[in-house]
């Protein structure tokens, strides 16, 4: 009998201390680093990603003795998609901006405040580490009519394709620090695009009357800028200077984007965005209304904000 019990524990014994060992190696294997091989591993050639970002504010007013609008409603909406690709001395950036903003107030009804689509698409092969020869092409419109309004009656002014700008031009692009991109080509081909009837009758846009477009050639720079700051605070800016050739290259057109974003929670972000437009062909101002001017947009809006 006590032979039978000494060859029990003998065995319990062997078999607890086998299982701490197996427990050891368990919990080393799973510890352990593991590295790839070298051979294995694909190299990430595209980078893609995006932002969508929504605002919206609403207010009204019963018996209020200071006076202001009934009832208002304001939404806002950014969606910015981004897909990079680079492969030895190859690059391709390719970026979408898409803006729509509206507006309703008891005074003045329904109307857009923001409405706006570029895509800009750039091949480049380097020349240095930081200098390319590149190419670029560029789309600008808008979706939905837009109107000019006086007293009691209101204009159309734009709609889908009418004004569209499309850009083609090669030159050089110069990236100095990470983030900042400057291209300049000294001849690029612009064509303006007034599918509208009753625009292009008029002649809007720089178009003749009754013509459904324009094409100028001239010089282009666009400068390129994105810092993040810290995990809060970023900007995304994009300066666009157009110089004409055939027809008064000192009054340079320009369009300047602006974007600061404040990070207020995971979600919940803090936006400002300003635009800056000149366009020496687009005269609808002054005392006779015939006058090009420095036309500008300024929106600051809280709202959601999803990053994917």
């Amino acid at each position: 009998m006590k032979l039978t019990l000494l060859c029990l524990f003998v065995t319990l014994s062997f078999a607890a201390t086998s299982q701490d060992q197996t427990v050891t190696d368990l919990k080393k294997a799973s510890s352990r680093e593991i590295k790839k091989d070298p051979n294995d591993t694909v190299p990430k050639i595209w980078r893609k990603g995006g932002i969508y970002g929504i605002n919206v504010s609403q207010g009204s007013l019963s018996n209020w003795a200071a006076g202001g609008d009934d009832f208002s409603l304001s939404v806002n909406s950014v969606l910015s998609l981004f897909a990079f690709y680079k492969k030895d001395k190859h690059s391709w950036d390719n970026t979408l901006d898409f803006n729509l903003g509206y507006v309703n107030t008891t005074s003045l009804g329904s109307r857009k405040n923001d409405d706006r689509i570029d895509v800009l698409s750039k091949y480049g092969y380097a020349l240095t580490s930081k200098l390319n020869v590149a190419g670029l092409l560029n789309f600008r419109s808008q979706f939905f009519k837009g109107y000019t309004y006086s007293d009691d009656s209101k204009t159309l002014a734009s709609n889908f394709l009418a004004p569209a700008y499309v850009l083609l031009s090669p030159g050089l692009d110069w990236k100095p620090v990470d983030g900042l991109s400057i291209f300049v080509s000294p001849s690029t081909v612009r064509w303006t695009i007034v599918k509208d009837d009753s625009l292009s009758a008029v002649g809007a846009y720089g178009v003749e009357p009754g013509k459904h477009s324009q094409t100028e050639f001239g010089a282009f720079a666009t400068i390129n800028y994105f810092k993040e700051f810290n995990s809060i605070l970023s900007y995304k800016g994009r300066l666009d200077l157009f110089s004409n050739y055939k027809r008064n290259p000192q009054n340079v057109d320009l369009n300047f984007t602006n974007i600061l974003n404040v990070k207020l929670s995971k979600v919940l972000n803090l936006t400002w965005s300003v635009d800056m437009i000149y366009d020496d062909d687009v005269r609808l101002f002054g005392v006779t209304g015939k006058g090009a001017r420095l036309q500008m947009k300024s929106i600051v809006g809280v709202g959601l904000q999803l990053r994917f």
